[in-house]
């Protein structure tokens, strides 16, 4: 029995209903052809092992047609993939839009409690949580940070994700689609941090420092740059330098000590 007890706040109903208007209006995609009839008759999870093997193979062509056929039978995975690629220009022509309904198809269909399909709704909420907090230009979907920020707070509270809770920590903390609360924001950075998202231990080691907890931010700021992903660097090592002009030189050695230790061991 498929469960979805994890989507009926009524914040996201404005969403899910506009989604599903516009595949009305618009939409899906079909699925392909299989030319072989022994594919045909493979179960969807044995269509997605063959499309994802395609697509680590580099042969992305056939991995789209079969994953959209593994998606088009009901595999969650495959929805999941198939929306990674529309949204990252990845082996398909970019497209928000086709990525957006594609999320919110596996939002609406929903995952059994423990199954590894809730990683997968978990996923594709915080998408649509990026989509509608900055809208797709050219499509009828609208900047609409209230809702972002409530589908941030369901995949943050009902799956625990670290991507969520961190996004979610940003808005409290600037008061983006509702008030600002920034010991909410904190509490979320502390959660996502723990998993170790880099971008959370950055903002909860500068709130830290910002605070007056000198040692123990300086040292989370300095850990969080030893983790950070490419495309973050550049703000956190900003964010640390800043930190660091301003610490003195006893609490430097202590902080970049500890951060070892936290790196190590991942406590904070």
């Amino acid at each position: 029995m498929r469960v979805v007890k994890h989507f009926t706040n009524p914040v996201f109903g404005p969403v899910v209903g506009m989604a599903l208007t516009l595949a009305i209006l618009c939409g899906q995609a079909s699925a392909f052809d299989v030319a072989d009839e022994s594919e045909g008759s493979r179960s969807p999870f044995e269509l997605f092992k063959l499309g994802f093997s395609a697509y680590k193979s580099g042969h992305k062509d056939e991995a789209l047609k079969t994953l959209r056929y593994a998606a088009d039978m009901g595999h969650q995975g495959a929805k999941w993939k198939l929306a990674r690629m529309y949204a990252e220009g990845d082996g398909v022509t970019e497209n928000d839009f086709e990525a957006y309904q594609m999320f919110e198809k596996i939002v609406r269909d929903g995952a059994e409690p423990g199954s590894q399909n809730e990683s997968y709704v978990a996923d594709a909420m915080v998408a649509l949580a990026g989509y509608v907090r900055r809208g797709i230009p050219g499509s009828p979907v609208k900047a609409n940070p209230g809702v972002a920020r409530q589908l941030y707070v369901q995949a943050a509270s009902n799956f625990g994700d670290p991507a969520a809770q961190y996004e979610l920590g940003k808005m409290l903390l600037k008061g983006e689609g509702g008030a600002s609360n920034p010991v909410q924001a904190a509490r979320w950075f502390r959660l996502a941090a723990e998993k170790g998202n880099a971008n959370a231990q950055a903002m909860l080691g500068n709130m830290l420092f910002q605070a007056g907890k000198t040692v123990k931010g300086l040292a989370i700021l300095t850990a969080a740059f030893e983790r950070c992903s490419p495309k973050d660097c550049e703000w956190i090592r900003n964010m640390q330098e800043q930190a660091f002009s301003v610490a003195g030189e006893a609490d430097r050695r202590t902080a970049i000590s500890l951060a070892g230790d936290i790196v190590k061991t991942g406590d904070f």
